[in-house]
């Protein structure tokens, strides 16, 4: 039994209401019903034989995808970097996660949104340890704020969520300070604990509706504001060649 196969047994085992599943013959078929399978596993622990398991799979996608090491990429200004490619597969200190206020991960099935892929591929540990962060807290996060865990089978060494505002209709001067007050957070929590670089997805755009070029002012001078007086360095991630264009035209 190869890994993929291991693992989706395991998950199906745990519940009673996908016994009926077949394991598919694709590879590829394998990994969205593994992937679906985490999606919708509640936050608790996993034994070690699986998270074992769990590691060598996971990695290894993540090595065939191609990892980008901070170290290989030349900053647009100093210390700000821009870069278009997967967050997933960026070696750096942190990654930040565009999360939701139950901060665990998103639970719809192979989603398309960056709070799934980061869960995905980080490993069924990350939704253990968010499930624990929150529920020591005992209320959801607030916008605004941010909580740091390490980042598991991703090649950054933490993750760092953040909440950011969603926006229904008009844009407000509270939605713009609530924004900022993302990026201030992730900022601090990173030099908290001695993190040398962090990169930052889009917070907020997408299907939390933050118009993306208001967004990307916001972003852009909250990070130049905070490294006057912090040695860190940022990589402004995108995915999206519009996004790219925004920023590119705001750095350097």
């Amino acid at each position: 039994m190869n890994k993929v196969d291991l693992l989706i047994n395991y998950l199906i085992a745990e519940r009673n209401d996908v016994s009926s599943i077949e394991i598919p013959e694709n590879e590829a078929d394998k990994f969205r019903l593994y992937r679906s399978l985490v999606n919708i596993r509640p936050a608790v622990k996993a034994d070690d034989e699986f998270l074992q398991a769990e590691d060598e799979y996971l990695k290894a996608l993540t090595a065939e995808k191609g990892i980008t090491d901070i170290a290989d990429l030349s900053p647009i200004e100093d210390s700000i970097y821009l870069w278009q490619g997967d967050i997933t597969t960026l070696r750096c200190g942190a990654i930040v996660n565009a999360a939701n206020s139950g901060m665990t991960g998103c639970w719809q099935p192979c989603h398309s949104c960056i709070d799934n892929c980061i869960h995905t591929f980080a490993g069924v540990r990350l939704r253990y340890k968010c499930g624990q962060i929150m529920q020591a807290q005992g209320h959801e996060e607030p916008t605004g704020r941010a909580k740091i865990t390490p980042a598991y089978d991703l090649p950054c060494d933490y993750v760092i969520h953040t909440v950011g505002p969603i926006v229904q209709g008009r844009l407000t001067e509270e939605h713009c300070c609530l924004l900022e007050s993302s990026y201030r957070s992730c900022l601090e929590i990173a030099v908290q604990n001695n993190v040398h670089s962090i990169a930052f997805c889009c917070v907020s755009t997408g299907v939390f509706g933050f118009p993306q070029d208001k967004a990307a002012e916001i972003a852009v001078r909250s990070v130049r504001e905070f490294c006057k007086s912090h040695d860190i360095q940022v990589i402004f991630n995108v995915f999206k060649e519009d996004d790219y264009e925004i920023y590119r035209k705001l750095l350097g």
